[in-house]
């Protein structure tokens, strides 16, 4: 991480804090932290993209109007993403950065599962009204063993997942509380944006499936097919930018020669919102959702979807928002026309630890107790 500030580009005393604040962040993996004196940010995401520092110590200006996003390379070293907070002058840039063609290109549209995904783990992700905990632990090798538990009533449901990795190949073994055996094998990457799937579970001799997705700049495909006599063929895709994408999903089953699910969606961003459009339930079911983040330092955000089923003609609205209280506690809050109000607080106590705690209350029938749920993720 020290390698990131060149000697020279930031006076030393703000070199010094730079590298404190860069290196406390690293250790805690948090999504970004604020210097004391000031609204400096660090945010953390998976990346490879190289930048390099430079200017010259007239041109710097206090560290606290800069808002920087450090990105994890994986090859364990790190690099700097700069965006300012305030304008600079154009004739003396403080800093310059280069990207590489892969990383200016985008990611393109993505898989059809991510239209829409925004606001819907805005609106639903880690609201749960259950006991939840899981524990992971990791090899020198990099084998992963994740032990999960969850208490619904009076009912306590447990798994154990087994994670090998080799190179392009994640093998995962799952056993539940039903003496289920789950095992899904993934190569990634076996060719420039091509990744295979295959799973099966035992005892079901019925489960075995195949399944291959496949990214480009701009087409996202994803296909399925049971390995069975007469199977269901599932196949999604989606054709367009990192701006607008239109998508579609749909199923066939082959042995009674018909279609089981058939959905389309349409989704637009921007650099601070998303909204979408799809069809669902074999054209029953409209839904719209808008995601806009309203504040990236707190990561504030706010989001909302509206569902209408044309068979009942009935309406569902739900509208949700989030805020960082400081770089490890988020809070989330949401509501629906139906009375139903929820709230959460995330705590990551520790690198990759969550302790979560939700609640859900009925405002239209206040006899009704209010639903509570814990959740403890433990990792390495």
């Amino acid at each position: 991480m020290r390698d990131s500030v060149r000697q020279g580009a930031i006076p030393a005393p703000q070199q010094e804090e730079l590298r404190t604040i860069l290196c406390q962040n690293k250790r805690s993996h948090a999504h970004s932290c604020y210097s004391r004196s000031g609204p400096l940010a660090i945010s953390h995401q998976p990346g490879s993209v190289s930048f390099l520092l430079r200017g010259k110590d007239s041109e710097v200006r206090p560290i606290e109007q800069i808002l920087f996003k450090a990105l994890l390379v994986e090859s364990h070293t790190s690099s700097l993403l700069l965006a300012f907070q305030t304008p600079l002058p154009s004739s003396s840039p403080l800093f310059s950065a280069s990207v590489p063609a892969s990383e200016s290109m985008g990611k393109g549209p993505g898989l059809y599962s991510g239209i829409g995904k925004k606001a819907r783990d805005l609106l639903h992700k880690d609201y749960q009204t259950d006991h939840k905990f899981t524990v992971t632990t990791q090899s020198p090798t990099g084998v992963a063993i994740t032990s999960s538990g969850s208490k619904k009533g009076d009912r306590f449901v447990a798994d154990l997942n087994i994670k090998l990795k080799s190179k392009k190949i994640t093998t995962d073994i799952k056993v539940d509380s039903n003496s289920n055996l789950y095992t899904t094998i993934t190569g990634d990457q076996l060719a420039p944006g091509l990744k295979t799937i295959f799973s099966f579970r035992v005892p079901d001799q019925r489960s075995e499936k195949i399944e291959v997705q496949y990214l480009h700049k701009y087409v996202g495909i994803n296909t399925s097919v049971a390995l069975t006599a007469s199977p269901v063929i599932n196949f999604s895709g989606v054709v367009g930018t990192n701006d607008v994408a239109l998508g579609t999903d749909v199923a066939f089953d082959t042995k009674a020669g018909a279609f089981t699910k058939y959905v389309a969606g349409l989704s637009v961003t921007s650099s601070d919102l998303v909204a979408s459009l799809s069809l669902s339930e074999k054209g029953d079911m409209l839904s719209a959702s808008y995601y806009h983040n309203v504040k990236p330092l707190t990561h504030t955000s706010i989001g909302a979807e509206v569902k209408h089923r044309f068979s009942k003609g009935e309406n569902t609205l739900t509208i949700g928002t989030q805020h960082q209280l400081d770089p490890l506690t988020t809070v989330k809050a949401r509501v629906n026309n139906a009375g139903k109000a929820s709230a959460l607080i995330q705590r990551e106590w520790r690198p990759k630890s969550l302790f979560t705690v939700s609640g859900e209350v009925d405002t239209k029938s206040f006899d009704k107790s209010p639903k509570f749920g814990l959740a403890l993720t433990l990792k390495p």
